[in-house]
């Protein structure tokens, strides 16, 4: 067994995990962050003298590559800056992760990227309704952990997890993807980690109409921060917060506008790809609001009695895995865990 560091860096925090030789694991945890580097710094300040034999790196974006994970040398490095304008709120983050990592370890570098879960769906799922020379497709999001709920499902649904399961991966980010058999046959994210629902502080889907008129407004520079940074639960609570808690805890009209807005759409996500698979046999919650917010859960389940889902009251206040009815579908709740797939896959590529 080899001494393994996984570093998920996402667009407002980052988790790293040290799995060590004797089966032993250290979580290192920073939130809400505005600046990545000296998280990072700390982390490293945190290992001490556990110095890993190899390290794996979360990337949200692999471009046109299937691999699920590839060693990063020179070549391997310039490709991903190459793919910076893709997933601007975490790629530079991504690379900040693996440089700052060289500099502390002379050991092979793995990365793990999230867009590789979803090259299981089908050209339906794939295309956009604009023109083939465009090069544009959709390449879906949040895959590692997608994946590793999927290695989940089997020991918590028995046969059910062969059929038609929504996760709902829900955080400042926030997408959610069908599975079939265990694999992605449609997400919610596209060609960026900007479509999709709304988020912390990203619109999700918008009307192409809108776009235009704000690119007529503002020049690519302001419009890309407007688009990452300014939209989203932000925007809809009047500036209050992009934090799901901080909304939640407040009072104000805004607050609780902007939470029935993303429930509504939650919603109506889960709709849309029921009807796309003709039914669904499951639905979970993970990610930071999917696993911590029992109120969220509530709101989104209320609305999907129609589906058959139906909450256990108790169940979902007490955080258990299990949250349904015994008369309804099954609901869960699963931790994410992208560590333990990254993980994985660095033992595969060791």
């Amino acid at each position: 067994m080899k001494t393994i560091l996984t570093i998920n860096s996402g667009s407002s925090s980052i988790k790293a995990s040290l799995f060590q030789a004797d089966g032993g694991r250290r979580n290192f945890r920073y939130e809400h962050l505005r600046d990545h580097a000296p998280a990072f710094e700390l982390l490293m300040r945190e290992l001490k003298n556990d110095a890993p034999d190899l390290i794996g790196h979360r990337f949200v974006h692999g471009g046109e590559i299937t691999d699920a994970a590839r060693r990063v040398d020179h070549t391997e490095r310039q490709r991903l800056e190459r793919l910076i304008p893709l997933a601007p709120l975490h790629l530079p983050g991504n690379l900040m992760g693996l440089d700052l990592c060289r500099q502390y370890f002379d050991v092979p570098q793995i990365a793990c990227f999230d867009t590789a879960f979803h090259t299981s769906m089908p050209e339906l799922s794939r295309r956009l309704p604009i023109p083939q020379e465009f090069g544009l497709r959709r390449y879906g999001f949040h895959g590692l952990n997608y994946a590793y709920i999927a290695s989940r499902l089997p020991a918590l649904l028995g046969d059910t997890a062969q059929g038609n399961v929504v996760i709902a991966h829900l955080g400042s980010g926030a997408s959610l993807c069908l599975l079939k058999e265990l694999h992605s046959v449609d997400t919610t994210m596209g060609y960026t980690p900007a479509g999709g629902i709304v988020m912390g502080t990203r619109s999700g889907n918008l009307d192409p109409g809108v776009m235009l008129e704000l690119s007529r407004r503002f020049d690519s520079t302001q419009l890309s921060d407007i688009v990452f940074h300014k939209m989203g639960l932000l925007a809809l609570s009047d500036n209050e917060s992009s934090e799901m808690s901080d909304l939640l805890s407040s009072n104000t009209a805004s607050s609780h506008f902007a939470i029935d807005y993303f429930c509504r759409e939650v919603c109506g996500a889960i709709g849309n790809l029921a009807a796309k698979a003709g039914g669904i046999d499951a639905l979970v919650f993970t990610g930071g609001i999917g696993e911590h917010a029992p109120e969220i859960r509530q709101k989104i389940v209320t609305q999907l009695k129609f589906m058959g889902f139906i909450l256990d009251p108790e169940a979902n206040i007490t955080g258990q895995t299990g949250i349904g009815h015994k008369n309804g579908k099954p609901l869960l709740v699963i931790s994410a865990d992208e560590e333990a797939m990254i993980q994985k896959l660095c033992m595969e590529k060791s």
